[in-house]
């Protein structure tokens, strides 16, 4: 894992084990990862609406 990256071993490890594809040229599954990413930006779009609301934007 990137030295970087803010994610802890343990959750690096199973977003890792839920996207790998052992059918893919690239190791894993495009359609789940694409899928995972799309739920996250909705739930930070929700995230981000409910602290405008109580910001009053």
């Amino acid at each position: 894992m990137d030295n970087n990256a803010k994610i802890d071993q343990a959750t690096y490890d199973a977003i890792a084990k839920m996207i790998h594809s052992d059918t893919s040229p690239v190791g894993i599954d495009a359609k789940k990862t694409h899928i995972l990413i799309l739920m996250k930006l909705e739930e930070i779009s929700r995230r981000l609406e409910r602290l405008e609301q109580k910001t009053g934007e």
